[in-house]
């Protein structure tokens, strides 16, 4: 197989890849690194940081920008990687945003709109499943289905 795979250790040792994306608040992709399946979430985090797409506005003490991670990345190396980016870190397990949420229901979920991102991804075939053997084309198609999400989110008669 080509580069940026590696044997899934779920997986009885199959060969896979893995896709570390950065939304924005509404689920649209901006942000992107691929490894092997058998890479650790938090390896990822700074290329995907460095891979943002979009200029970002300068975060401030009235304007800050939250990044929700789940548990894979929570290690001191990943918060302060997160502190250099400038970003407030919100690194919760599974279960405990579900907790919060039935305890006092008018805070609003963050870690759904990546699950569904992920979800849209999934719904293009050719991604699903990594045929191409240069890292380079699977990138490629993934920043093509990126713009496809963005321009299907603006929501206009065409």
């Amino acid at each position: 197989m080509g580069k940026k795979t590696g044997k899934n250790p779920t997986d009885r040792g199959k060969v896979g890849v893995k896709r570390s994306v950065l939304c924005e608040g509404t689920g649209i992709p901006i942000g992107l690194a691929v490894d092997g399946a058998n890479r650790h979430d938090m390896k990822l985090t700074q290329e995907t940081l460095n891979n943002i797409v979009l200029q970002r506005p300068e975060p401030g003490p009235y304007h800050r920008q939250h990044l929700c991670l789940d548990k894979g990345y929570d290690f001191n190396e990943v918060r302060q990687l997160v502190e250099e980016f400038r970003y407030t870190a919100h690194i919760k397990a599974r279960g405990d945003e579900a907790k919060e949420l039935r305890i006092d229901t008018s805070k609003k979920a963050r870690r759904w709109v990546v699950e569904r991102t992920h979800s849209w991804l999934n719904r293009f075939r050719r991604i699903l499943v990594r045929w191409e053997k240069k890292a380079e084309n699977y990138i490629g198609l993934l920043h093509f289905v990126f713009g496809l999400i963005a321009f299907r989110s603006l929501d206009i008669d065409v």
